[in-house]
């Protein structure tokens, strides 16, 4: 696949990155203003890295956009005037709707818009996909290619600003998780390095005892909750604490101001 990420910053960095690790291209185009910053891309023969866009899109099937909400509508108008039968659009720009991109370049072109986050730089990106009508005769190719840099989903529209307070914002949601439970090992005796490998390794376990068994989180929870043991204890403790309102309200009010972003 011959593949153009436009907008080399850091969703955009960790998208090649995970294009490289996994060999998932023919040629991959890096574009960004500043194009030192991205000189360590240059030792690979396969990535070109370029300030104009319109090269890269001369030159590749797939175009990635991972530009700033305020930028997509100036680079579309720039480059849709090159834009060929050819050209899959993948739109990775938070709030950027597919009407909005429609209305620049037309609905006769494959557009997929999709929200990946950060862990995509290691192959464990949960990404959600929807697409315009005639996008869905490509989306096949988004799928390809995000499910080599993890898992991912198509879902309506008018459920991708939901998934990204889930998907995108979540994975900093997770990490404060992991903090959290760091700093409360380091209380309880745990240098700061070993306190972060066993909170890691307890999410990944956790996370991955769901994915594999299919189970809902309470049937694991009940497995290691034993009457009056220490289990259930910090539990209630940290319900007591709000732990589960807490979320629930940060997930909220990430949802309310992402909707504030949204272009129609």
């Amino acid at each position: 696949m011959k593949i153009a990420i436009i907008g080399a910053g850091n969703l955009g960095l960790s998208i090649a990155k995970g294009l490289i690790v996994n060999n998932a291209f023919t040629t991959l185009y890096l574009t960004k203003r500043k194009i030192e910053e991205l000189q360590e891309y240059e030792e690979y023969s396969k990535v070109t890295v370029t300030k104009d866009n319109r090269e890269a899109i001369q030159n590749s099937d797939i175009l990635v956009f991972a530009v700033q909400p305020m930028q997509m509508e100036r680079i579309l108008e720039e480059i849709k005037d090159q834009l060929t039968e050819k050209h899959v659009l993948i739109s990775t720009v938070t709030g950027f709707k597919i009407a909005a991109m429609e209305a620049i370049v037309g609905r006769d072109q494959f557009i997929v818009r999709s929200m990946p986050n950060t862990a995509i730089a290691v192959g464990k990106s949960m990404t959600c996909l929807c697409s315009n009508e005639k996008g869905e005769k490509r989306i096949a190719i988004a799928e390809a290619i995000f499910n080599r840099l993890g898992t991912s989903i198509i879902i309506p529209e008018n459920k991708m600003q939901a998934a990204t307070v889930i998907c995108a914002s979540g994975v900093a949601f997770w990490m404060r998780l992991i903090r959290a439970t760091t700093q409360g090992a380091v209380q309880l005796g745990f240098d700061a390095k070993d306190a972060q490998q066993l909170a890691m390794q307890t999410c990944l376990g956790a996370s991955s005892l769901l994915i594999e068994s299919g189970k809902h989180p309470e049937e694991e929870i009940d497995k290691v909750t034993t009457p009056r043991g220490c289990t259930i204890e910090g539990l209630n403790e940290m319900e007591h604490n709000g732990l589960s309102s807490s979320l629930i309200k940060g997930i909220q009010a990430s949802f309310k101001k992402i909707n504030t972003i949204t272009t129609d």
